[in-house]
């Protein structure tokens, strides 16, 4: 019987969500909501010591800013809970007796000192088959001797004992068949009596099998505990309702060889958080995404495409869309470059789909930022603002540099259109120019337009002197939408008082 689609993204709360980490959200959501199925939040933060005080409530906001919609959790409940794993103490210790009393694990009492001595005195040292018998463990010591030290409260950890000389197969989605000889594993620590808590490799396992998890997607840095993680489902006797995993390729450097982390970032400045973090150790204030001005369907966007593709030509897609396309059958198996450029380029592509009015709303917070007086300006005046300028802008801060102007008179006037376009007579020409504004009944653009081209042509003046000291004049220097749609919002006297200023201020 084929088994209901159920999928887990499982972070640590140990700092902010990478953008990697992001990629395999994503992908766990697009695959569990294209096959009707659940998204789980499981928080795995058996690591105390490694522990970030806001980093929970940072991966829970960075995923409902992207619309990642999770369908069981700490925050969302369900039939599977405890979601966090330092909840989860009872149900791993019951399983850690049933491996011991089954004889698939075993207690070791090894220090730190002789577990390092170890190591000095054997190159490539690995706790296996071929040395558990020098170690002190329970495979190796009197059993009178072991109850006594745990009596004692003696500190010791739980081994998974694994038998040499098996091909261990693990079955994955995007790589095939992956055969590993158990012979290079070594008898990984699944439960640490100091800390009362277990590993990734036995916490992972068990939540998996109780929650019911059908799938495993996560990036390929996992890939060598998969054949751990096989060996555990059989331990148990769980072989048949082991997941199907999925190891994603890597997020690599834009430039140069490696994993993208951080500093590459840094470096050639985009972030690799989607939202802004601030690092309750240090202080220090990492960018995000959301603060940058990416909107989060261009971000969505972006990085599906980073190692997935719908088998078409296809770029822009909203997330329906690309659960409606999305497939393992279209995903590399090779890292895939962080071009963030192109991350870019789908921001640009997402704002120019967004209405005037809700670039508007985003523009407001923006404006004030700057000294100007919201109250002064109407939600139509600031919404008409944006539809002339955002065909030119990547974020929505882009607006303040390309529509300032509207919003606040100029107060210098750029030197280079001043000695290019401002000549001798233009002072009377521009004087000229005020009168026949004045005498323009209809100011609109369409109504405008014509009359004052007439009248340039008539006195048979320079076009483009003549019109680039004009919006000179209005917007401080020679950029902007089209100068009659400028006069249009700005208004007849306003444009006047512009243009007088302008020829008071301005000298050739």
């Amino acid at each position: 019987m084929d088994r209901k689609v159920r999928v887990r993204f499982a972070p640590s709360p140990t700092g902010p969500l990478h953008i990697g980490g992001v990629r395999t959200a994503l992908y766990n959501y697009l695959f569990a909501r294209r096959n009707g199925g659940d998204m789980i939040l499981r928080i795995e933060d058996t690591d105390s010591h490694r522990f970030v005080p806001g980093a929970e409530d940072y991966i829970n906001e960075a995923l409902a800013w992207l619309g990642i919609k999770i369908d069981e959790g700490v925050r969302e409940g369900g039939n599977y809970g405890p979601y966090k794993q330092s909840e989860r103490r009872d149900i791993y210790r019951e399983h850690v007796k049933m491996l011991l009393d089954n004889g698939k694990a075993y207690i070791a009492f090894d220090t730190p000192e002789e577990l390092e001595a170890a190591r000095n005195a054997t190159p490539n040292f690995q706790y296996d088959a071929s040395t558990r018998g020098n170690m002190r463990n329970s495979l190796s010591l009197p059993a009178e001797e072991v109850k006594r030290l745990i009596d004692e409260g003696t500190p010791y950890v739980v081994r998974f004992l694994i038998e040499p000389g098996r091909d261990v197969v693990v079955d994955d989605l995007l790589r095939g068949k992956v055969t590993i000889n158990s012979s290079i594993l070594d008898d990984k620590v699944l439960y640490k009596s100091a800390d009362d808590l277990p590993t990734y490799h036995l916490a992972n396992i068990v939540d998996d099998h109780l929650m019911e998890v059908s799938h495993v997607i996560r990036g390929e840095e996992w890939l060598p505990s998969a054949p751990l993680h096989v060996l555990l489902y059989e331990a148990f006797g769980w072989k048949d309702t082991q997941p199907q995993f999925v190891h994603l390729p890597l997020l690599l450097k834009p430039d140069g060889k490696g994993k993208l982390s951080k500093r590459d970032g840094d470096r050639l400045g985009f972030p690799v958080f989607p939202l802004e973090w601030h690092d309750p150790a240090s202080g220090a204030i990492s960018t995000g995404y959301r603060e940058s001005g990416y909107l989060p369907e261009a971000v969505i966007n972006f990085l599906a495409l980073l190692g997935w593709n719908p088998g078409d030509d296809t770029e822009i897609m909203n997330m329906d869309e690309l659960i409606e396309k999305f497939s393992f059958d279209h995903c590399s198996r090779s890292g895939a470059k962080f071009a963030y450029d192109k991350g870019r380029w789908f921001n640009h592509e997402y704002l120019q789909m967004t209405s005037d009015e809700e670039l508007a709303r985003l523009f407001r917070p923006i404006l004030e930022a700057h000294g100007v007086n919201n109250n002064d300006f109407s939600d139509e005046y600031v919404a008409r603002v944006v539809g002339l300028v955002k065909g030119r802008i990547n974020f929505v801060a882009d607006l303040w540099d390309q529509a300032k102007f509207f919003f606040q008179a100029p107060a210098e006037y750029a030197e280079k259109d001043i000695k290019k376009r401002w000549k001798e007579d233009t002072p009377e020409i521009l004087t000229q120019l005020i009168e026949v504004l004045k005498a323009i009944p209809d100011f609109s653009s369409a109504a405008a337009e014509p009359i004052v081209l007439d009248w340039v042509a008539g006195k048979e003046y320079h076009l483009g002197n003549v019109m680039n000291a004009f919006r000179l004049t209005l917007v401080g220097e020679c950029k902007g939408p089209h100068i009659f749609d400028i006069t249009e919002l700005l208004g007849k006297e306003e444009t006047i008082r512009r243009i007088e200023k302008g020829i008071e201020t301005i000298k050739a």
